[in-house]
């Protein structure tokens, strides 16, 4: 099947500016991430997207691919051609041979029998990892082989494909960023062309005010480059952990505050623990369950700041064998206080 034209698949005309092609690209991309897009085929899709772009960016590889597109036949033999594209391999007869791509890197496949692990990279924290566009972490590299190498030019200096994973982080960590350390089981090509893992630590920054489900980018983390060329990078999507009584949206922090009986209707100054550390709070009198308190500036430190929430739950105390008596009066008296007033039921 024929390769599909680079410029149709980012959506740009043939002679759009350097910019437009970037532009278009990174669109295209946060369009079918496989985070957000609901699309069976993103995957699929962000591979086409990225083999299109790699070689449109560049200025020789471009120049290359508009002049086999005005003249698909030119340079059968010789060192124009291109295979994938209608013309023979660069630099000889023949077309696309695995022979080529065996002899460099032993058995035509990235990373021998295995691709980038992320098993073990966040044991510490219980979570596993996430494949990322056009295969799966742990696993091979999918794609065809003219996805792998170059998207036909027959290159073997190709930048590693990226990686994602998701890293949970507390949310302490959060309001005032801190350093984790992550292990990563990585491969290593050795001179025979055999592949073996090393263990590898790094240190990362969480960085204050990071929000729920953004991405932290670890530049050349991701799968080894083929022929000298770059690692891919690793992304990290952050997932914040926090107790039960908490939940997020955005920056703002909501968080559920028990109060007794008597300062929902009397109103009182308490001190309550939140992530954003002890703050002094009002009741104000005659507060109800489910209302909130709002302590502005005080959720997540982003770059405009979110909001705390405090929702107030009020609980009634228990009545014990040691507290009864005392506490049964009180109901009494509290009863008799409020025999006039109506309760929608």
């Amino acid at each position: 099947m024929a390769e599909k034209n680079y410029y149709d698949v980012l959506g740009v005309k043939k002679d759009a500016s350097d910019a437009d092609i970037k532009k278009k690209y990174r669109k295209l991309v946060r369009q079918y991430h496989p985070d957000v897009s609901d699309d069976p085929n993103a995957d699929n899709k962000i591979a086409e997207i990225n083999n299109a772009y790699e070689t449109l960016r560049e200025k020789d590889k471009r120049a290359q691919y508009d002049a086999m597109l005005d003249n698909p036949f030119a340079g059968q033999g010789g060192a124009g051609g291109f295979g994938g594209f209608g013309g023979q391999s660069a630099g000889g007869q023949g077309g696309f041979r695995w022979e080529d791509i065996k002899d460099q890197f032993g058995d035509g496949q990235a990373f021998g029998d295995g691709g980038f692990r992320f098993d073990d990279i966040f044991s510490a924290f219980g979570r596993g990892a996430r494949g990322s566009a056009g295969g799966q972490a742990g696993g091979r590299t999918q794609g065809s082989g003219f996805e792998q190498f170059g998207g036909g030019f027959g290159a073997q200096d190709n930048k590693g494909q990226d990686q994602h994973a998701e890293i949970a982080v507390d949310l302490a960590s959060v309001y005032s960023g801190d350093d984790y350390s992550i292990k990563l089981n990585v491969p290593v090509r050795q001179p025979n062309g055999s592949v073996d893992y090393e263990n590898k630590t790094l240190k990362i920054k969480i960085p204050k005010g990071i929000t729920d489900g953004k991405q932290i980018r670890l530049a050349g983390q991701g799968s080894a480059g083929m022929g000298g060329g770059k690692n891919g990078d690793l992304f990290l999507k952050v997932k914040i952990r926090h107790d039960a009584n908490i939940r997020i949206e955005g920056a703002d922090v909501y968080q559920t505050v028990n109060i007794a009986p008597w300062e929902a209707a009397l109103g009182d100054k308490i001190n309550v623990s939140t992530p954003a550390g002890t703050l002094g709070v009002t009741i104000p009198k005659n507060s109800k369950s489910g209302s909130n308190l709002r302590l502005k500036g005080k959720g997540i430190p982003a770059k405009q700041a979110g909001d705390l929430y405090l929702t107030l739950n009020i609980i009634n105390p228990d009545i014990t064998d040691s507290n009864s008596e005392a506490v049964t009066k009180a109901y009494e008296q509290l009863k008799q206080a409020f025999a006039d007033t109506s309760i929608n039921r």
